[in-house]
């Protein structure tokens, strides 16, 4: 049980931090054309692009990657109260 855990934090963990940097490819020109920003991009787009089509721009800054930062999260802290009481 440890391990599942585990492993729920880790993945958090790290799709957290490649959310942050598909935010910081967009500082860069032509980076997300590039192999690595395409395969970010592949990981991203399904969780962010909901979000986009959302009035989250405050001040001409997107906050859809932020809060998508947070609902993984959440929605990661939940899954892991569901393993501790069920299992």
């Amino acid at each position: 049980m440890i391990f599942l855990i585990r492993f729920v934090q880790n993945a958090v963990d790290i799709y957290s931090l490649i959310l942050i940097v598909f935010a910081l490819m967009s500082w860069f020109p032509n980076a997300y054309e590039s192999r690595l920003g395409r395969l970010i991009i592949s990981l991203v787009k399904p969780i962010v692009a909901p979000l986009q089509r959302l009035p989250l721009q405050i001040a001409g800054l997107d906050l859809s990657v932020w809060i998508a930062v947070l609902l993984v999260h959440f929605l990661g802290e939940q899954l892991i109260r569901f393993l501790v009481i069920f299992l």
